[in-house]
Formats: structure tokens, sequence, C-alpha cells
């Protein structure tokens, strides 16, 4: 049988190493998985460099390579048969002009404890001003002089999107003694039951001292953290973003935190971050002042989308999506293949029972 050609773009040297270890033994779990041919790619994709995925079965990308209409009706000329996303979100992606082309993957859940935990620790490193005291110490200085922080406990913390990564915060949270009140279409029963309250989003911005977004970037979603919320926030609220960048305008953001009326951000996201992120440009001028501004700023934090990197989590994510491009070749689908409508297959039926389609 002619070998499976997966072509990776935007791939570093942890995803060249976790994909490298998983395949041999995703193999042996699963004889009926054909010989993989993979190539890996550090640049992202791009109409610059979509001509390296000729001759590949599958194409596999991450958060910053743009799928659009266009994109598509190339890959599908190539004879790509199949876009497999190695990550949760797929806003990168117009899963409506891939449909009838093209057919999308994505990986829902790789380890919804790294990304909550990551959370946590920014909002422990910025609140009592570990990263602050690091940098003092590594000079002997301990001076405790403008080190005071506040306690978690009896504070209240509002989560917006409460899937996976959100319940697991929320769990974290709690463990913390914060009060919580929460945002989603879709409440979890277990989570009210241990005394997550839910409530709607004018309600989170006046009376919660922390903001966690935990939820997809969609149109209705963008930019939610603007000028206008910003205004109704609790003076010196801390706000946390592990998800997307476009959630938070970031202009805004700035002048929230100028005002005083934001007392913290930590960012593992940012909107512009494509052309910046997972590359080193520390002997470089970053030319975007937005970026430079907000890393200026003595009250922000700002990690390089790395909520998700964990041994665990880039494990997980070589498993399922190796097992995505296994059953999509036995079945001509799979569990977590983007339905258009809805976004997920599993949920709606899919082709099979032809809800969404």
């Amino acid at each position: 049988m002619k070998p499976i050609r997966i072509v990776f773009f935007d791939a570093k040297d942890y995803d060249i190493q976790s994909f490298e270890t998983a395949l041999p033994a995703y193999r042996e779990a699963h004889p009926d998985l054909p010989e993989c041919e993979m190539k890996f790619f550090d640049t992202r994709l791009s109409a610059d460099t979509v001509n390296l995925a000729k001759g590949a079965d599958v194409v596999c990308i991450f958060v910053n390579d743009i799928v659009d209409g266009a994109m598509a009706e190339t890959l599908a000329g190539m004879g790509v048969k199949l876009i497999a996303l190695r990550c949760a979100g797929y806003n990168n992606v117009d899963v409506e002009a891939c449909f009838g082309k093209i057919h999308v993957v994505r990986v829902p859940a790789y380890s919804p404890y790294a990304v909550a935990e990551h959370a946590a620790a920014l909002l422990l490193t910025s609140i009592r001003r570990i990263h602050k005291a690091y940098i003092r110490t590594r000079d002997f200085n301990f001076s405790l002089n403008g080190l005071t922080g506040f306690d978690l406990h009896g504070k209240t913390v509002g989560v917006i999107g409460t899937g996976k990564i959100g319940a697991c915060f929320i769990d974290i949270c709690l463990g913390f003694g914060m009060k919580v009140l929460a945002f989603d279409k879709f409440p979890n029963e277990r989570l009210k039951e241990k005394g997550v309250r839910y409530t709607d989003l004018e309600e989170l911005w006046k009376e919660c001292d922390i903001l966690s977004l935990h939820c997809p970037l969609t149109d209705e979603t963008a930019h939610m953290i603007n000028r206008d919320s910003i205004a109704k926030m609790k003076k010196g609220v801390v706000i946390l973003n592990t998800s997307r960048g476009g959630l938070i305008d970031s202009e805004d953001l700035l002048e929230g935190i100028k005002s005083r009326q934001v007392g913290a951000a930590c960012l593992d996201v940012y909107e512009e971050e494509s052309s910046i992120f997972f590359h080193d440009f520390s002997g470089h001028i970053v030319e975007d002042d937005t970026l430079a501004r907000l890393i200026s700023m003595p009250n922000v934090i700002v990690s390089s989308h790395q909520a998700f990197l964990t041994q665990d989590a880039l494990a997980n994510i070589a498993d399922t999506t190796l097992d995505n491009i296994r059953t999509f070749l036995a079945e001509g689908t799979s569990v977590n293949e983007l339905c258009y409508k809805c976004g997920k297959l599993q949920e709606c039926g899919g082709k099979k029972s032809g809800k969404c389609f």
C-alpha cells in the first residue's frame, strides 16, 4: 500500500519530536494505519508556501496557519484530502469554504489541565509579583518594596467559557477558596453543583475581581473585551487570556491599563501574534507598537502562546491527530471532524444523519 504523506506546517522541534515518538507506538497499536511519510516545515502555510504541500494526502497545521476559501481550493486541487489541525481552536480555518472540497479535523481536548494551570500560574505570578522578585534576587536585591500582592481567597473570578479548560480553571479557583461566576450558553451542571453561579456578561463585568477567558474566537466573541466592557468592570480588575488574542481589543486594553481601570493583564495570546509568536526577536526591533507598549507595562505579563506546551499535551496532540487520520482513511470521516454549521460533527450527527448538510 502507498504510504500516506503528511506535511506539517509551522512545525517546531517539540512538534517533530512528539510526532516522531508517537508514530511507531501508534502504528504498533493500530496496524491498520498505513505507513506514514511525515515531512516537517518550520514555515507557516500561506500562498507563498503552499507548494510545499504538493503530493501530500494530509496537511497538518497549527493556530497561525490560515486556510481561507482560496487556500482550500488550492489544497484540494493538489489532491490534499484532509486538513488536520493539531489544536482545538479553528478560527483560522474557513470550515464552510472547505465543505465539499476538503475535510477538516481538530484535536478538541489535548490537555485542558495544561492551559488551565498556565492561566493560574500567570495569575499567581502577576498578583504576587513573582516575576519581579525573581529578577531582583538575581541581583541580590532582597527588598520587598513594591511586591505587595493580594489574597485570592474570597475574591470573585469570572470565567467566560466553561468547556473542559474553563472547568479545570474553575476547579483550581475553587481550591483557592474563590467565588466563581461563569458565562456560557451551555452551563455545566457539575460546576453548578459545586456552587458556580452562571450569569450574564454584564454582571461579570460589574462583580468580578478577576476575569479569565476560555471561549473560542467567533464573530460573536471577537473583541468582547473592549472600551465599553472595560468601563463596566471593577476598577483594578485582572484580565487573563489563554484562549485567542482576538477576544481582546489590544488598544482598548492599553487604554484601560493606562487609566488604572485594569489592574493587571496576563496574556498568553495576542491578536496580531501570527508573525511574532514562536520566533526569536531578541536581537531585533519589534515593529508592533501595541505589543511593545503592552510588554513595557509593569502590570502586564505576556507569554508566547505556550499554555498548551507540556509533554502530556504534546503526546495527546500527536496521538489524537494520528487517530483522526487513521479513522478518516478507514471511514471517510472522524469524530473530530468539523461541521461547517455547528462546528462539531460528533454533536450534530454529521454526514451520516444529514442534519447539518
